[in-house]
């Protein structure tokens, strides 16, 4: 009897009487160190009193699979962050599993469905938000969780990997000025991510420093697609007093703005001086070539990477927020300030 008994002790029935999560039971069965020294013992005494037996580390459950999860997978920039997380899944092991989980409801509960039936160690979130039942959910299945430019405040029990969104705004609309350029428009990102807000409040705290005051005229919403820097840029160029040049706050946006130029039989960067935000592959083969702020992305997917199969294996990440440096990469598109017009 005392056999069938312990048999049928669960985590869950250890977490009831501890007063604690799944989850917590279940780093301390796994010897993680991220739990109280007080929890850890009381929890330690309750699996001991009700006979659970442990399953030696190696029979331990491993997917051999990583969750990278996006919005929408139709941007070249997310073909670099899958490029860099599966280059260190594979150095690991390690299978990498590609999901798009659309702003609703039924895409992201399928997807759940989908991980438990058949694991994982760990799940890298990609601008996407993650809500709180999502988060609770995963917290019980004791999936540990890393996010990549966070859409909104990110949650406090999940590390976040960026790169130096502030400073690459600072960095492109200084030079910009330094190329003699005063009216200088701006074509902003989704305003729900925390990226494209630090790259506008780096292009406000440039002007600004050099005394130039910020324009809300010459800032146009965007969404980091061809498209909204199309319409920004042909806003812009339509303004009575014209800016002489363009920070779109992505390369995508930054060629949807090529063309605007184009179309008012403009010439970059003769007429209007453009730079981009991200460094993606094409623009070194644009027409001309595009100065942009070059964002680490295939390394901001192997340090999401790295971070998740450390957090499976139960290790500590020093720091909750990382960011990488960006850099300004100087082409052809931006020129001194037109002497005409």
């Amino acid at each position: 009897m005392v056999a069938r008994e312990t048999r049928r002790v669960t985590i869950s029935a250890i977490a009831d009487l501890a007063g604690v999560s799944v989850p917590t039971v279940s780093r301390v069965i796994n010897g993680r160190s991220d739990v109280a020294p007080q929890t850890r013992q009381r929890v330690e005494e309750l699996l001991t009193r009700h006979g659970y037996q442990r399953r030696p580390p190696s029979m331990r459950a491993s997917s051999g699979l990583v969750d990278l999860v996006f919005n929408d997978l139709d941007s070249p920039w997310a073909v670099e962050i899958i490029r860099g997380v599966e280059d260190v899944a594979h150095a690991a092991g390690v299978g990498t599993v590609v999901s798009a989980i659309h702003r609703q409801t039924a895409p992201a509960e399928q997807w759940l469905t989908s991980l438990r039936g058949r694991g994982t160690e760990g799940v890298i979130f990609v601008t996407s938000m993650v809500e709180a039942p999502m988060r609770a959910e995963l917290r019980r299945m004791d999936v540990p969780v890393v996010i990549v430019d966070a859409d909104g405040l990110p949650p406090q029990d999940a590390p976040t990997v960026g790169a130096t969104n502030w400073a690459g705004g600072l960095r492109a609309t200084e030079y910009l000025i330094g190329l003699g350029h005063r009216r200088i428009g701006f074509i902003a990102g989704p305003p729900q991510l925390m990226c494209s807000r630090a790259r506008m409040d780096g292009y406000r705290a440039a002007l600004e420093a050099a005394g130039l005051g910020f324009d809300d005229a010459l800032v146009c919403p965007g969404d980091f697609y061809h498209e909204s820097g199309f319409v920004g840029g042909t806003r812009l160029l339509g303004l009575a007093d014209p800016p002489t040049a363009i920070f779109a706050s992505s390369d995508q946006m930054a060629l949807g703005v090529y063309e605007a130029v184009r179309q008012r039989g403009l010439r970059v960067p003769d007429d209007v001086s453009v730079v981009g935000f991200d460094d993606l592959p094409e623009v070194r083969w644009s027409s001309p070539p595009m100065t942009t702020v070059r964002q680490p992305l295939a390394e901001m997917g192997m340090l999401a990477a790295r971070t998740v199969l450390r957090l499976a294996k139960g290790e500590r990440v020093e720091s909750p927020r990382i960011e990488l440096a960006t850099e300004l990469v100087v082409r052809d598109s931006a020129a001194t300030r037109p002497t005409t017009g």
